[in-house]
């Protein structure tokens, strides 16, 4: 029995499709379990389960949606016990354990095809893990420095293309008597965006990942030079007083009044910054500067994930069905503005007419970055990420701990992995 999920707006985008999409061959059942489980994301899952269900008459696709917290407490379970074929999750270290494993799939042949390999090329590095690919992406955003382009303009200063250029810019903010940036690290998470960051320009992609991995000492010397990048912009105090004290929501009216000029932050901070008063002429952002030139752009853009569970029965939907979810025409309907409102990962879809989304959507796509990070608390183990996050804040308040902090994180390693 078909499945009656079909709304007016998939047919119409049906009716649209090529008729070679509508591909007849697939049959039985293919059993999807999501965690996209709050409403807007619900209707985009249920939405393109409809979609591919109607593409395919033979197939029955079975949906089952799952709150996301509980997901995650039952996912090892369920590809254990009782697999779906089809089953969200996230990129890098994330998906790691399941791969170890055992309980996902390897679809490095679905990397193989040109479709994928030339229009994915961003996410590649982070659905690989030992040379292989686990999965595909379906959704990301960036992170990057939005700034009072207002402020900037009245000081002169301009969009830095390197750190010295930052710094220098910092300067002319702090002679006139304000912060550099906003910040709130109550909750670890942002400054965890600092040292990502900061480490990936000082250090490159490949050796943020090998730490983040537990492959090298907190006390190597090229931590300590991320780290001493790092003390430049606190010791000329470019971070707002007491940023302990805030959450990052807290923090922003330090941008909105002025206060502060930028804030190193994910596209999720423009809609706050609107609903606060600031206008889009006072808004800008650009791409965090290079540290080493020689080192490519690496990015920080969380990325959720579809996998096909090793235990799968219906390989064959399972495969097609990621093939349909990162076609450009399925990538744009998702993450419009009234769906998801991110970014789509396949660099030949169409960006909702969105200035900040345009932006990240090129700094992704089109510069090709030197890889793409997934923050600090999803590429390190959740007990090596509080540590080391603890870490980081102390770091940003005490930096004269540095010694101690990177001992504690050093010892953490040696535990935890």
């Amino acid at each position: 029995m078909k499945t009656a999920w079909t709304t007016t707006a998939a047919l119409a985008l049906l009716a649209a499709l090529p008729a070679t999409a509508q591909d007849e061959s697939l049959s039985g059942t293919l059993t999807i379990f999501s965690d996209m489980s709050n409403p807007a994301p619900r209707a985009v899952m249920e939405d393109m389960a409809a979609r591919f269900d109607e593409m395919h008459p033979d197939l029955e696709v079975e949906l089952t949606i799952i709150e996301r917290e509980a997901y995650k407490t039952q996912i090892r379970n369920f590809l254990t016990a009782n697999p779906p074929d089809v089953a969200n999750w996230y990129a890098a270290n994330r998906m790691r354990p399941y791969i170890e494993a055992g309980l996902f799939e390897d679809v490095s042949d679905l990397w193989a095809e040109p479709e994928i390999a030339e229009n994915l090329a961003s996410t590649k590095s982070a659905l690989t893990v030992d040379d292989k690919q686990w999965g595909v992406p379906y959704t990301y955003y960036q992170w990057g420095v939005f700034y009072r382009a207002d402020i900037y303009e009245e000081h002169g200063l301009e969009e830095p293309a390197d750190w010295e250029g930052l710094k220098s810019n910092c300067q002319t903010l702090l002679d006139a008597g304000t912060k550099c940036f906003a910040i709130g690290t109550k909750f670890l998470w942002t400054a965890g965006g600092w040292f990502d960051y900061i480490n990936m320009r000082t250090n490159g992609y490949d050796f943020h990942m090998q730490l983040t991995n537990g492959q090298v000492p907190w006390t190597d010397e090229r931590v300590r030079t991320t780290f001493a990048n790092w003390r430049e912009l606190i010791d000329m105090g470019a971070f707002i007083d007491n940023h302990q004290s805030y959450s990052w929501q807290e923090a922003l009216p330090f941008m909105v009044n002025g206060d502060a000029a930028a804030y190193l932050m994910g596209n999720f901070a423009v809609a706050p910054m609107r609903e606060a008063g600031l206008t889009d002429d006072q808004l800008g952002f650009y791409q965090f500067p290079l540290i080493d030139p020689d080192l490519p752009m690496a990015e920080d853009a969380p990325t959720d994930t579809f996998h096909i569970p090793s235990g799968a029965e219906n390989k064959e939907a399972a495969r097609a069905f990621l093939r349909f979810v990162v076609s450009p025409e399925n990538q744009t309907l998702i993450n419009g503005g009234d769906a998801l409102g991110q970014l789509p990962v396949n660099a030949a879809s169409e960006v909702d007419e969105d200035k900040f989304l345009e932006e990240g959507f090129e700094m992704l796509s089109a510069n090709a970055p030197g890889g793409i990070a997934q923050f600090f608390d999803r590429d390190a183990p959740a007990e090596m990420a509080s540590v080391a996050m603890e870490g980081f804040q102390e770091f940003m308040v005490f930096p004269d701990n540095l010694d101690d902090i990177l001992g504690r994180l050093e010892q953490a390693r040696q535990r935890i992995y």
